[in-house]
């Protein structure tokens, strides 16, 4: 069946389904399956008198109750961690943090390890002392506090948050060995707070208001031209964070989210929204967040994600033990709506599989996938192509780089690609 395929503005049908799997090709891989697995059985009963000994930890009582007043992981995950840029800030305040996606489970992040991207350090606030104001065309001007936003009824959305400079460093070639370098600017988590729009009604909005302009509290005053289409959709106002208050650098105790867009513009701090007639023109929308064409003109206001995909195993941060049986996974997403179907290759995109989809599959949410995989020990290419609810494709990146030239930075949705070799390693690669 063809389908809509869209890159950087363009749109082109092509035929990228793939068919269903046929019945026989699925039992001979079921059989297979079934006998790695009498042979890892086999394997366990060999080692069944080891693990029945009595260890040490059963023989004595554990930590008391409420050893960490605020709950810890456990120590054999200590490597489970956000990490840092391979190189340090360019200026005091400014940096990011990258979320593990290769060690993590289902569809919501932990707030521990929820990607970073700040630019002027992370503000100590008190939520007493912390105003909201809407101003500008509007007829009732409005100055709320904390205890006033959560007064008003509230929302409980599950939505991917992921910064458009996310996959960046891999528009000009393979340049980090590790899913959480490539893709770590990316999190999902359970949000809860007020419709934007309920704010707005209250305050009145006058007739030609068009924008907004939302600013954080932070030292750089972070500033986003934000469409007043959007505030009315499905835009809100979010104090907390799988099932606690925000965090401060999650923007504690008040930011904007924009379920679907940018990272940068959901704008963390969240101090004022003003509306206007046209955009703001603020300096995160003219000198950054753009997009350079080869032509030299660059695209604005950018603000939808793209879907996207990525293996999260085996990635760069695994090795392959041997020849058998393994499950691809990874994650799919898009800032359209739900994603529809995601089709692997193993043979770097000569032929796809469709992947099955795990539940929950939401609109504007990670979304997870599986293939059972019998990895016959030779060199392979491993490839994921997520496809959303409106038909749009991910594209290759030779198909991004035709469209979009090669001098971007932002917005970077191709798919990816992972070699494996006879050895079980796996490295990024372009093909």
């Amino acid at each position: 069946m063809a389908q809509k395929q869209e890159v950087g503005g363009d749109v082109a049908s092509t035929s990228l389904r793939a068919a269903p799997v046929p019945r026989r090709k699925w039992l001979k891989s079921a059989a297979a399956v079934v006998a790695t697995g009498a042979g890892l059985a086999a394997n366990r009963t060999s080692r069944a008198s080891e693990s029945l000994a009595v260890p040490p930890w059963m023989r004595a009582p554990g930590d008391p109750v409420l050893s960490h007043p605020y709950g810890v992981p456990s120590h054999f995950e200590a490597s489970v961690v956000r990490r840092g840029p391979p190189a340090p800030p360019a200026f005091p305040g400014a940096g990011f943090s990258l979320t593990p996606l290769q060690d993590l489970f289902g569809i919501i992040t932990p707030t521990g390890l929820v990607f970073e991207r700040h630019h002027a350090g992370i503000p100590d606030i008190d939520p007493k002392e912390h105003r909201l104001a809407i101003h500008g065309m509007v007829d009732r001007p409005r100055l709320y506090t904390m205890d006033d936003i959560v007064r008003f009824p509230s929302v409980s959305r599950i939505h991917f948050l992921e910064c458009s400079g996310n996959t960046g460093w891999e528009w000009s070639g393979a340049t980090v060995q590790s899913v959480q370098q490539t893709h770590g600017l990316l999190s999902c988590c359970e949000w809860t707070g007020v419709p934007l729009a309920v704010l707005l009604e209250e305050a009145g909005l006058q007739l030609g208001g068009k924008w907004l302009l939302a600013e954080g509290a932070d030292g750089a005053a972070m500033a986003r031209s934000i469409p007043l289409e959007k505030a009315m959709d499905d835009a809100f106002v979010a104090y907390a964070q799988n099932g606690e208050r925000l965090r401060p650098e999650h923007g504690y105790p008040l930011r904007l989210l924009l379920p679907g867009y940018e990272g940068n513009t959901n704008i963390k701090w969240l101090r004022r929204i003003k509306v206007g007639k046209e955009p703001f023109m603020t300096r995160e929308e003219t000198s950054k967040y753009t997009d350079l064409q080869a032509d030299g003109m660059a695209r604005q206001f950018t603000f939808v994600m793209e879907a996207k995909s990525v293996i999260t195993f085996p990635a760069p941060d695994h090795h392959l033990a041997g020849p058998g049986f393994y499950e691809i996974r990874g994650l799919a997403w898009s800032g359209r709506g739900a994603i529809r179907c995601v089709d692997v290759s193993t043979d770097g995109g000569q032929t796809w599989q469709p992947a099955q989809l795990q539940e929950p599959v939401l609109a504007k949410a990670l979304t997870r996938f599986r293939l059972p995989w019998v990895w016959s020990g030779a060199p392979m290419v491993l490839q994921s192509r997520a496809t959303d609810e409106t038909g749009y494709v991910q594209p290759s990146l030779l198909r991004l780089l035709d469209a979009r030239g090669s001098h971007s930075y932002y917005h970077n949705n191709a798919i990816q690609s992972w070699g494996v070799d006879v050895q079980g390693e796996i490295r990024n690669v372009h093909v």
